[in-house]
C-alpha cells in the first residue's frame, strides 16, 4: 500500500516569529531515525492557516530535500479557497512531494456539491496522489461517505485522513470504496481501535514527540503482535490526552522544548500553554518514559 503505518504531522518550529529551519531539519532526521513511516508537512499541526504562501513553500521543499527520499512526504496543501489549494497542489508536485493532503474547506461551510467541484479542480492540476482530509472539529463540515466514493472514482483520490473519531467509518468505507483506498486516522487516542476496524495508519501529533513507540506500535500491529500494540496505546495514552488539554499545537510545542526538538514558540493567536497544562504534559511525558 503507497502510504501507512506511522506518519508524522510535522509541527513547524518557530524562533522570534520566523521558522526555525535548523530545528525542523533536525526534526525530520529525529523522525526518521526513529522508524516513522512518513512526513507530513504544513498541515494543522504545522500551522499551516499562521504561515505565509512562501513560507509553507519553503516547508515543504525543505521537508522534501531533508528527508531525500527515505520516507515518503505528504504535503500540506489545503486552503479554504479553492484557487489557493491549486497553487499550493502545483507547487507540492513540481518540487516531489510523494503525495498531498487536502483539508476540506474550512469556515466556507460548502455543499457536499461544493465539495466535489473543489476536489474536482485540484484533480485537474495535480499529478500526485490526494488524500482527502476530513476535519470537522475544525472546518465544521463534513465529508459524506456516497461523497467521497464518488470522488475516489478518480485514482488520483488515494484516501482520507480521517478526524472524526467515528469508529464504524473505516469499516463502512471498505464496503463502500473497497480496501485499497488508503484509511489514515488522523486521532492519536483512537488510532489503534481505527486500525482495528481497518485502518490503514495514522498521522499523528504525539509521532512528533513519541516517534520510535508509535512506529513500533504500528508495526507491531501489522505483524499481528495485537498484545504488544495495546501497551504501547495504554502507555501513550496520557500523553495523547495531554497534548490536546489545550488547543493544539500549544501543548505540543511545549513538549518538543522540553525534550530539547524546538522552542515552545507558536504563532498568534496560539500562545504559550497555561501552568497547569504543562502540568499535565509533563506528567504525560514521564509516563510514556520520554522524560
Amino acid at each position: 500500500m503507497l502510504f501507512h503505518g506511522s506518519y508524522t504531522a510535522l509541527l513547524t518550529p518557530f524562533k522570534d516569529n520566523k521558522v526555525d529551519f535548523d530545528a525542523y531539519r533536525k526534526l525530520i532526521d529525529f523522525q526518521i531515525e526513529n522508524g516513522t513511516n512518513g512526513l507530513v508537512p504544513v498541515g494543522t499541526t504545522g500551522e499551516s492557516p499562521t504561515l505565509s504562501h512562501d513560507e509553507h513553500k519553503k516547508l515543504v521543499e525543505v521537508c522534501i530535500d531533508q528527508s531525500n527520499g527515505r520516507v515518503p512526504v505528504i504535503a500540506g496543501a489545503g486552503s479554504n479557497a479553492t484557487n489557493e489549494a491549486v497553487d499550493f497542489v502545483k507547487h507540492a508536485c513540481s518540487v516531489g512531494a510523494d503525495g498531498l493532503l487536502v483539508v476540506t474547506p474550512y469556515y466556507n461551510k460548502p455543499t457536499q456539491l461544493g465539495l466535489m467541484a473543489h476536489y474536482n479542480e485540484l484533480i485537474k492540476n495535480s499529478s500526485k496522489p490526494i488524500i482527502i482530509y476530513d476535519i470537522p472539529g475544525r472546518s465544521v463540515i463534513k465529508m459524506n461517505d456516497s461523497t467521497m466514493a464518488k470522488l475516489a472514482e478518480n485514482e488520483l483520490i488515494v484516501g482520507v485522513k480521517d478526524a472524526t473519531a467515528d469508529l464504524a467509518r473505516p469499516t463502512r468505507l471498505q464496503n463502500l470504496i473497497g480496501d485499497d483506498f488508503i484509511q489514515l486516522s488522523g486521532e492519536d487516542g483512537t488510532a489503534l481501535a481505527y486500525l482495528a476496524a481497518g485502518g490503514h495508519g495514522c498521522i499523528s501529533v504525539t509521532a512528533n514527540i513519541a516517534p520510535k513507540l508509535l512506529s513500533r506500535m504500528h508495526r507491531a500491529w501489522k505483524q499481528g503482535d495485537i498484545l504488544t500494540a495495546m501497551e504501547i496505546n495504554k502507555k501513550l495514552m496520557p500523553l495523547h490526552d495531554a497534548l490536546f488539554h489545550e488547543t493544539s499545537p500549544g501543548p505540543l510545542k511545549y513538549a518538543a522544548s522540553l525534550l530539547g526538538l524546538c522552542s515552545s514558540e507558536a504563532r498568534l493567536p496560539i500562545v504559550e500553554i497555561e501552568d497547569e497544562s504543562k502540568k499535565y504534559v509533563k506528567e504525560a511525558l514521564q509516563r510514556a518514559e520520554l522524560l
